[in-house]
Parts: structure tokens; C-alpha cells; sequence
């Protein structure tokens, strides 16, 4: 086991509707606010995405991007690590345009193409805020999320090779960890690299604990365990189960609004910190330390916050 639990903080995502959640950080301020919150409470790395403002869908603008990333660097000094994922309506075009521009740290990176849907959420709904959310909530039940080998190697050289950002590889399956697999032996990834096993989302790998066992099982075997750092995201009400299980196990953990919009069974959340600080009072009765930046920047061997591609003058 590490010496110490790297905590990611996912604080917005692509998933969760205005009308889910009122505590969903939606404009570029609330966004701001909750992550620099979220890394006050002890989360190392934060997993941004961007909302339009008016209405808050997903969006890709790199303006609007803009809006959130500088601000979150000048006020931590936490990780930030840009979605190349956005969501399943974008092109890959799209979902590049700011992670190229800023040279991040760090980006997830979906290691395939799936079903990925959440349309039995929008069964709960009884009053929706916006008119896009339920036509995109529903319309998720015929809509795959892309990432072909193709797309995976395009981001790989694009943003991994040219830019020196490294990834948290986004693992819904089985399947994914012999992609992942497959672009090591292309020579296209290098150790140590974090492996996030995400469990729960509809399309991918179940939330039966069982699961857990056989993921870190496979991944030693695929990679040797010296060569990975291991990461566990359960959706929804499988949050906390599965990351004291994952943390026991000797994983680092996943936290966020993105996630979970609950803080306990039928109370929601009403901030990423409240999360970031529960998933650290377990770690601590499980005797386990929390990492800080810098050390999740060593372990994951990152090229720091001074060496993305955003004008300084508009960091500090």
C-alpha cells in the first residue's frame, strides 16, 4: 500500500442535470469556488469540466474554460486535470479544443467506446429546470460514448507525447484494461500512470464488490503493480462502499458532484467538499493518510503547475 490516499475531486462533470441537484456547481464562479473548496478539504487532484453559464449544459469553449482554470491554479495548488472526455454529444474535435490549448497536467482519457447512460434518471424527475435536460437525460438510452483505438491514439501523441500531460485513464470495463494494455505495448504510455476503475455507470463494469478483486487482479497482471498507481469512482449511491473497500485494497479514491449527488442516503451534497471531507474522516479511521499535490505529483511523476501552456499573468 501507499503511504498516503491521492483524493481526485470530479466537481461538475457532464452527467448530472440543474434539475438533479441545486447544489450542482453550474457557472464558471460556482465552479471556481467549489473546487478550490474541494482542495482546502484535501482533495490533491480536481477533474474539471465546464458548464454553459445560462443554462448549464456541458459545454467545450475553451473561453469558457478560461473562466474556471486560472483562477482554480492561482488559489490552490492542486492538480488540475482537464476532461478530454466532455460529454457523449461532443466530437473529438470538440473535447480536444481546450485540453490542447492548456497543456494540463493531467486529462482523463475514456480508454474506449461504450453505452454509457443515464436515462432511467430521468424517471425521478418530476420538474425539469431547462428544456435540453430531459431530451439529454433520455436521449442517453441511444447514444454511444466514442473513443476508438484511432481517437485513443490521436490524444495519446496529440496532448500525452507533444504537450507532456499524463492521464487518468478512465476504465469502465474489463475490456479497457487490455486497451490500456494494448497502447503500453505500442510504447504510446509510459509508467507510473493511474488507472481509474470506475463501477455503477449503466454500459459498464457492475458495483458488486467481487468486481474490485478481479479489476486489481487483472491489472497486476496486465501491468505489474509497481507500474500503476490504482483509483477507484463508484457512482452514485456506490461512492463510499466501494472506496473504503478500494482504499482497504490499497487504491486511491474519486470524489465529486460528477459522481455522487449525495452525501448520505436521501440528503444530498450541497458541496464537493462535503464529499472530499467524508471519503477523509473514513481514510482516517482506516488509519490512512491523505497525499497532498505535491506528493501526488511525485508519485505520478506530473510536470507541475508552472509547465501548462496558460499565461502566467493569468495564474498569479
Amino acid at each position: 500500500m501507499a503511504d498516503s490516499v491521492i483524493i481526485s475531486c470530479a466537481v461538475t462533470g457532464a452527467i448530472h442535470t440543474p434539475a438533479m441537484s441545486p447544489h450542482l456547481p453550474l457557472t464558471p464562479r460556482q465552479i471556481i469556488d467549489q473546487a478550490v473548496e474541494a482542495a482546502e478539504a484535501g482533495a490533491a487532484i480536481l477533474h474539471l469540466h465546464a458548464r454553459d453559464p445560462i443554462d448549464g449544459r456541458p459545454t467545450a469553449d475553451p473561453v469558457i474554460f478560461m473562466e474556471i482554470v486560472p483562477e482554480i491554479l492561482a488559489r490552490t495548488d492542486a492538480v488540475v486535470n482537464i476532461t478530454s472526455g466532455g460529454s457523449t454529444k461532443m466530437t473529438l474535435d470538440e473535447r480536444l479544443a481546450f485540453p490542447l490549448q492548456a497543456a494540463p497536467e493531467m486529462a482523463s482519457l475514456n480508454m474506449g467506446s461504450m453505452n454509457f447512460s443515464i436515462h432511467p434518471a430521468a424517471r425521478r424527475i418530476t420538474q425539469w429546470v431547462y428544456d435540453w435536460e430531459q431530451p439529454y437525460v433520455e436521449g442517453t438510452e441511444d447514444i454511444i460514448f466514442r473513443n476508438t483505438f484511432r481517437d485513443i491514439k490521436r490524444i495519446l501523441i496529440e496532448l500525452g507525447q507533444e504537450r507532456g500531460t499524463r492521464f487518468e485513464f478512465e476504465c469502465y470495463d474489463l475490456g479497457h484494461l487490455y486497451n490500456l494494455a494494448f497502447f503500453i505495448d505500442e510504447g504510446l504510455i509510459e509508467p507510473p500512470f493511474l488507472v481509474q476503475s470506475i463501477f455503477g455507470i449503466l454500459g459498464g463494469m457492475g458495483a458488486d464488490p467481487e468486481n474490485l478483486a478481479l479489476v486489481r487482479t487483472t491489472a497486476d497482471r496486465l501491468f505489474g503493480r509497481a507500474n500503476y498507481h490504482w483509483s477507484i469512482l463508484g457512482a452514485g449511491r456506490h461512492q463510499i462502499p466501494l472506496l473504503t473497500m478500494g482504499a482497504i485494497m490499497g487504491a486511491n479514491v474519486r470524489v465529486g458532484l460528477e459522481d455522487n449527488l449525495f452525501l448520505e442516503k436521501g440528503k444530498l451534497a450541497t458541496s464537493n467538499a462535503e464529499q472530499v471531507l467524508k471519503i477523509r474522516r473514513i481514510l482516517a479511521e482506516l488509519s490512512l493518510d491523505v497525499a497532498t499535490p505535491e506528493e501526488a505529483r511525485a508519485r505520478l511523476r506530473l510536470k507541475g503547475a508552472d509547465k501548462v501552456a496558460i499565461p502566467a499573468a493569468m495564474v498569479r
